[in-house]
């Protein structure tokens, strides 16, 4: 791999080319039109191409200069991206949660307001990241799941109960009530998820009450299945606490007829002992006295 170029001599090319000047460049730089100069040669010496073509006053770029313009411009705006995700997390008041999608927006979204009051200063990274494993290995302070992370220095809570519901849209419920259980494959169909076939609890219902069903959807993505249900496309088995919000609005309703079927509870990990801030134990604090009054 040939050796790059240093980044000083980058920045005095990048801004002779975006300017078209070398004496321009000087001055954005705070430098001298000889350094400039200098510094063009030296890279162009490096490099065994010519960079700049001289046009009157000014300077144009040649072939090779204009990739290599491209190149170093990519490059400046990866960084100064780099640079203003440093910044953000040097937030005082920055926690990472991390959480699967569909109880980041049932569930937890619309109670952010209120933990927002409770912690002024707080700002929120909410990341759906489900491969992330690790707290403080990799910027994460809380993590949300139906697993616990067994890992070393890490408290797992058994936080949030959950069950398996049967919902479907208001449009829908009046046709199904009018008939009765063992008659609503007729007038309905399933949207499923493809993980549904895997889960102990509705895997059992689709291969008995629910064998006669129609699958008319199959999603990999509860927020998909989830919408689909709120449309009126099908009725689907959902985990009621990822369909929290649709359900406290009205926009999915809970079929009755139905069993409730028993579901692994949600765990909420984090540092065990003191955490690596303040705001970050008044952030678990907050969610797991949530989690207690729901259990009330």
């Amino acid at each position: 791999m040939a050796k790059l170029p240093s980044f000083k001599l980058l920045m005095g090319f990048e801004a002779a080319a975006r300017l078209g000047s070398f004496s321009r460049a000087a001055d954005e730089l705070c430098l001298s039109q000889s350094a400039i100069s200098h510094q063009i040669l030296q890279l162009e010496t490096q490099l065994a191409q010519p960079l700049f073509l001289r046009v009157g006053r000014g300077v144009e770029l040649t072939v090779a200069g204009e990739v290599l313009l491209r190149s170093v411009q990519r490059s400046l705006s990866v960084l100064a991206g780099g640079l203003a995700q440093i910044d953000t997390y040097l937030d005082p008041g920055l926690v990472v949660i991390v959480a699967p999608a569909a109880l980041l927006q049932g569930w937890l979204q619309p109670r952010l307001a209120a933990l927002q009051a409770a912690i002024p200063e707080l700002c929120l990274v909410l990341s759906v990241d489900e491969s992330a494993r690790y707290i403080d290995e990799v910027d994460v302070d809380l993590l949300i799941s139906q697993r616990p992370l067994q890992q070393a220095g890490v408290q797992d809570h058994t936080w949030l109960s959950d069950e398996w519901v049967a919902v479907v849209s208001p449009q829908r419920m009046p046709e199904l009530q009018a008939l009765p259980v063992h008659q609503h494959h007729q007038v309905i169909g399933l949207i499923s998820l493809e993980a549904d076939f895997q889960n102990d609890g509705p895997s059992h219902q689709f291969r008995q009450q629910l064998a006669a069903f129609r699958r008319r959807r199959i999603y990999d993505d509860v927020r998909l299945q989830l919408d689909a249900v709120c449309r009126g496309d099908g009725m689907a088995y959902v985990l009621r606490r990822q369909a929290s919000e649709y359900l406290q609005t009205g926009q999915l309703l809970i079929l009755p007829d139905y069993p409730r079927l028993a579901a692994a509870p949600w765990i909420l990990s984090s540092v065990a002992g003191a955490p690596r801030a303040e705001i970050v134990r008044q952030v678990r604090d907050f969610l797991l006295q949530a989690g207690e009054l729901e259990a009330t």
